[in-house]
């Protein structure tokens, strides 16, 4: 999954485009890396739009780097390694400003940069996407949080990417014992994390819904453009998960408080009662695009995207974000 041995081709245009200063060339060969390596800061980072910086970043880097280069590792390789530290480096920012979560249930209140990745700005290429849907998906990214930001570039280069544990070693400066020691403890906080879950994220996924996700999607926006409050609540689990993002204090751990909230709300309710619905992916998780129309306005407006976490035909987590100010997942703003 990784390019331990140079390909040669691009290396060598590369050191030629380098030396030479060819900004075009530059720019042409490690352009069409951008998808993966925005993924890669995703993961570290958890957000969308910080993901998108520091790509930026990633490329700048390299420019400026550009000379360093000798062809030693493959590109893809090198490029990996300046985002991996230009994500430390952001988190070494954020975290002294923001509190890491203690667990997944205080994700809701805490990680309050928690963005939806939208899958259509995922690598088209399987061989480059390193992409198991279990390691796009939100619990994946949340649970990842909780690993220290080394450990956490440790986890994602050994276990996701597949890195043997020298490249990570060189890359992150640090002893290949280090490494070994980082990846042992991520691993037994991502299991704490993510108990119910396959945890070997190098095996095959499959990438498509099920229908029973797609049901479950059609069911859920069916019930909220009928105000069927009865139909929403036979769609959850007891031991439901819900939060909204990026407010505080909305997570709740069972389907009687998101409900009770939800009521006392005033869903379904006038001025939250004419609710059209368009069915969607994020994460590579089912989603459903909610649009509200309120009194007098003429348009349904894209008020929420739910992002559902579905199993064996019903919905055990729904995450919800305000999705006003979210172009990039392509949403048309009004119905």
């Amino acid at each position: 999954m990784t390019d331990a041995i140079p390909t040669g081709a691009d290396e060598a245009t590369f050191i030629a485009a380098a030396r030479s200063g060819d900004t075009a060339r530059f720019a042409l060969l490690t352009e069409r890396h951008r998808r993966e390596l925005h993924v890669h800061c995703y993961r570290m980072l958890a957000n969308y739009e910080d993901a998108q910086d520091m790509t930026q970043e990633t490329f700048l880097r390299a420019w400026h780097k550009r000379e360093s280069f000798q062809g030693h590792a493959a590109l893809r390789t090198w490029l990996y390694r300046i985002a991996t530290n230009a994500c430390l480096d952001f988190l070494d920012r954020r975290n002294s400003r923001a509190p890491v979560p203690s667990t997944v249930a205080d994700a809701g209140s805490e990680v309050l940069y928690l963005q939806p990745y939208p899958d259509r700005m995922l690598p088209e290429d399987p061989q480059e996407s390193v992409l198991a849907r279990e390691t796009i998906e939100l619990a994946f990214i949340v649970a990842v949080q909780h690993l220290p930001p080394r450990q956490r570039a440790v986890f994602i280069l050994r276990d996701v990417l597949g890195w043997p544990a020298a490249m990570v070693a060189d890359s992150l400066g640090l002893t290949v014992a280090s490494v070994t020691s980082a990846l042992q403890r991520a691993r037994t906080t991502m299991r704490e994390q993510l108990p119910d879950r396959r945890l070997d994220w190098r095996s095959p996924a499959t990438h498509e819904l099920s229908n029973d996700e797609r049901g479950v999607v059609r069911a859920y926006i069916d019930a909220h453009e009928r105000n069927d409050l009865a139909g929403l609540t036979s769609l959850l689990r007891a031991d439901l998960h819900f939060v909204m993002l990026p407010e505080r204090g909305t997570s709740v751990a069972t389907a009687k408080d998101a409900v009770d909230g939800w009521v006392t709300g005033g869903l379904f309710q006038r001025g939250h009662d004419d609710w059209r619905g368009v069915p969607t992916t994020v994460n590579r998780m089912p989603a459903a695009a909610l649009y509200l129309r309120a009194p007098d306005d003429p348009e349904h407006r894209l008020f929420a995207v739910s992002v559902l976490r579905i199993v064996d035909g019903a919905i055990a987590e729904i995450t919800g974000f305000d999705a006003s100010d979210m172009p990039w997942l392509g949403l048309p703003a009004t119905l």
